[in-house]
């Protein structure tokens, strides 16, 4: 009998990291007073989602930028509210602001990744949503991506399916698939990325159309098509419903800057990848640097659960 191959377990690490950081106390600690609330929460997430999917195999997508020029360049305002104030000594803006505490666990957590031999994968100039795309778009494997952001939507297709990590525990984590999405979100996978760009993303800083707001964007998006489709009608002489004139002249005014926010928000799905990513390790591939990373940071028993995990996928195959 031949057994199934289990997909391709591709997470959004900093998307992880974060909501653990936030879901647990920072009066967690390591041995040496140091919150460890995100590595301890990024730890029991990953053996979780493992036990939930049995993978063949994980990759941890990792933000080597999390604001690409290229993209502020297009839209100035990009995540722009995610810039701390320009420093009183000039005008470039500081890091991406952070608690304090999360840099060294953020950190820690790729030095627990590297040595475990879970593949981390970043590329300069991009972010992890390009890196979870490439993946989707180059393994012919089936892909499952753990991720909080639902512009992730576009990557959903007949073999890569999204896990959003919405409010609440693991078990309220939908799996969408392109039937669940588009019920979810009123259109296919294809056309979600439209609908974002014209109501806009106050999230990731991008405008969009004033006056458009979700549930007109997916009324136009189901009537004219995709986004050039929707500017096409836009221009037509007689206005045709659901367009009003007041949207035809909204839409005509800010033709450009959707056009780039629909550019600033597709995914990069060619990033040279190391080639397929590889199978579950069946040890560790720095176990000293393993346990002294454990015994650093405190998060033994839950390496040894995230371990347990692992194994239990290599055994099985």
């Amino acid at each position: 009998m031949v057994v199934p191959r289990g997909p391709v377990l591709a997470l959004d690490s900093a998307s992880l990291y974060y909501r653990s950081f936030y879901a647990l106390p920072e009066k967690m600690t390591a041995p040496d007073g140091r919150p460890h609330n995100a590595i301890r929460g990024f730890l029991t997430t990953v053996a979780r989602l493992v036990d939930l999917h049995s993978p063949e195999t994980v990759v941890a997508c990792w933000d080597n930028d999390w604001r690409p020029a290229w993209r502020v360049d297009l839209i100035e305002s990009y995540k722009s509210h995610r810039v701390a104030d320009a420093d009183v000594a000039g005008s470039v803006p500081s890091p991406e602001a952070e608690p304090e505490s999360l840099g060294p666990q953020a950190e820690a957590i790729a030095d627990l990744l590297d040595a475990l031999g879970i593949p981390r994968w970043g590329f300069d100039g991009y972010e992890a949503d390009d890196v979870l795309g490439s993946v989707a778009a180059q393994e012919e494997r089936p892909v499952v991506v753990v991720s909080g952001d639902r512009d992730l939507v576009q990557l959903i297709d007949q073999t890569t399916s999204l896990q959003l990590t919405v409010n609440g525990g693991m078990e309220k984590w939908p799996v969408l698939d392109p039937a669940a999405a588009a019920e979810r979100f009123g259109v296919p996978p294809g056309r979600y990325l439209d609908v974002a760009v014209l109501r806009g993303d106050p999230s990731d800083g991008l405008p969009g159309v004033a006056g458009i707001g979700a549930k007109t964007a997916v009324a136009l998006v189901t009537a004219f098509g995709d986004l050039d489709d929707v500017l096409a009608a836009a221009g037509r002489p007689s206005v045709e419903r659901p367009m009003t004139p007041r949207l035809a002249q909204a839409l005509i005014g800010n033709a450009d800057l959707v056009r780039r926010a629909r550019t600033v928000t597709s995914v990069v799905r060619d990033l040279p990848l190391p080639g397929p990513v590889p199978a579950i390790p069946a040890s560790p591939a720095d176990p000293d640097r393993l346990a002294g990373l454990a015994a650093q940071w405190g998060v033994g028993r839950q390496l040894v659960d995230l371990q347990a995990s692992l194994r239990r996928q290599t055994d099985e195959e």
